[in-house]
């Protein structure tokens, strides 16, 4: 599993992708230091198309819209599925917000229109379970 970009939206993404048991390679030239302490291959450059050699998935999650269309379009091509975190329409799957609380499990989308909004309400049943 690959992540391109290492701030706050990837940050969350691998951390979901960590607690499912994916083996994560997370390539950037800087990151939050919180990554420091995941179970993951850091890789601190940019995103090359090497980078996608090997993936089954991609989660492009840079603040840079140029490097998120362009793991978009590589992606593509190389037949790896990809979510952009910043583009909807050039995901080929999405992520709905999700809450555990012991058995309990959430999952919050709105298809993949308003992820901003579907983190709110998860934050919301949070404080309310």
């Amino acid at each position: 599993m690959l992540v391109v970009g290492a701030g706050k939206v990837a940050l969350r993404k691998t951390k979901g992708l960590l607690e499912a048991g994916a083996l994560v390679t997370a390539v950037a030239p800087r990151w939050e230091p919180e990554f420091e302490n995941l179970p993951l291959r850091l890789i601190r450059r940019p995103f090359r198309p090497s980078d996608l050699t090997g993936s089954v998935l991609v989660f492009a999650a840079t603040n840079d819209r140029h490097t998120n269309h362009r793991v978009s379009l590589l992606s593509s091509e190389r037949g790896v599925l990809a979510n952009i975190a910043d583009s909807p329409e050039e995901c080929d799957f999405i992520v709905p917000a999700r809450l555990s609380r012991g058995d309990i499990q959430i999952a919050i989308s709105t298809g993949g229109k308003s992820p901003r909004r579907a983190a709110e309400l998860r934050k919301k049943l949070e404080e309310a379970l």
